[in-house]
């Protein structure tokens, strides 16, 4: 267990705002769009309670102000109320990710009572048969409307959270009716981004550009008549994008993630990029890590960037887009993100998407533990 020292790298790199603590890769849903790395840890290989609470420590020290509680399924961890109570009494706001299957109102009430205000649950489809098939599970539509009505009992917020691809994306409307009738305070329209098993499944995934346009009016159209009853934020779809996103608000900017082993990443799918090197905070301390890491370091700001990112009005708005995407793509995670317009892989990458959508989708490879798919 190692506890931060307050260090910084002199040259005033501001602290992250928000966490992703991948508690365990362990999870009863099998998802095949999961960020996921493709070779999942066993409960073996996760830090234990002391580590994790010392993290915490290190975190809220730094200034973090929020922690995303995550997986995997991170309610498989047998000591989460701790790790909830701990982070409440250190000011750090936490926010439960979870499939929500696996809880009871009794654990669901302690967890509340240790502390836990929000809670983000995600939804595979609003039609049960859909949601099963795409989780590889048994009723679990009903499970998370019964986690959905206790949360709301309890006086948690809540998140929708609406992985949204081909399969299911003509149920954009009936996702934002869903997150009416469940009482969430808010909706995330994740449209799938392609790395971990959703890169392995992007042929089964991947929806059509009308689809996508047709999706997008009526997230607009939700926007204008929800308006004052429920927050609506979009994950937009890359592959159909003229310029990229600002990933994670920038690379080592605003946000690190922990991953259920310990290493700490600049983005969740940083793993995706094999030329990186990732340190653990079993070895080092957090503030560290975050100032001086070869990973942080190697994408942050704008000196890394060549052409055509190098000389874009743009650079300092979407700071040279994904470099997962760019690695997965175009092979070279410093190249100009193929969302882009402006990339040299930029039409390839709009080619595959029409392409594969076009063609009929071909079967999952459900998220499996012990699977490492080639």
């Amino acid at each position: 267990m190692v506890r931060g020292n307050g260090r910084s790298n002199g040259r005033g790199t501001p602290p992250p705002s928000g966490m992703l603590a991948e508690l365990t890769h362990r999870c009863p849903l099998q998802c095949p769009y999961c960020s996921n790395p493709l070779e999942l840890h066993k409960a073996a290989d996760e830090l234990d309670t002391a580590t994790w609470l010392s993290v915490f420590d290190q975190a809220a020290a730094m200034g973090v102000l929020q922690v995303h509680l995550s997986g995997g399924e991170p309610t498989l961890r047998e000591d989460l109320e701790e790790l909830v109570a701990h982070l409440g009494e250190r000011g750090v706001y936490a926010n439960l990710i979870t499939a929500g299957v696996t809880l009871d109102r009794a654990r669901l009430e302690r967890l509340a009572e240790a502390g836990l205000p929000h809670i983000q649950l995600s939804f595979q489809s609003t039609r049960p048969e859909r949601a099963d098939r795409i989780g590889n599970a048994n009723n679990a539509l009903a499970k998370k409307l019964e986690t959905a009505k206790w949360a709301r009992e309890l006086g948690l917020a809540i998140t929708l959270n609406a992985p949204i691809h081909r399969q299911n994306i003509d149920e954009i409307g009936a996702f934002f009716d869903l997150a009416v009738e469940i009482g969430a305070e808010r909706i995330e329209v994740a449209h799938v981004q392609y790395y971990g098993w959703a890169l392995k499944n992007r042929a089964a995934l991947v929806p059509s550009a009308e689809e996508t346009a047709h999706a997008q009016k009526v997230v607009d159209e939700a926007r204008s008549r929800l308006k004052g009853i429920l927050n609506i934020d979009c994950v937009v779809p890359d592959y159909y994008a003229k310029y990229p996103k600002p990933c994670m608000c920038g690379w080592g900017r605003e946000f690190m993630a922990v991953t259920p082993t310990g290493l700490v990443l600049p983005c969740h799918a940083a793993q995706s990029i094999p030329t990186l090197t990732f340190d653990s905070v079993r070895e080092k301390p957090l503030d560290e890590i975050w100032a001086e890491g070869a990973a942080f370091e190697a994408f942050r700001g704008t000196d890394w960037m060549s052409e055509p990112c190098k000389s874009c009005p743009r650079k300092e708005i979407d700071f040279g887009g994904c470099r997962c995407q760019a690695y997965a793509l175009a092979g070279d995670a410093a190249a100009a993100d193929p969302a882009c317009s402006l990339s040299p892989h930029h039409a390839a990458m709009r080619a595959l998407a029409a392409g594969e959508s076009a063609a009929p989708p071909p079967d999952f490879v459900y998220r499996r533990i012990g699977l490492y798919p080639a």
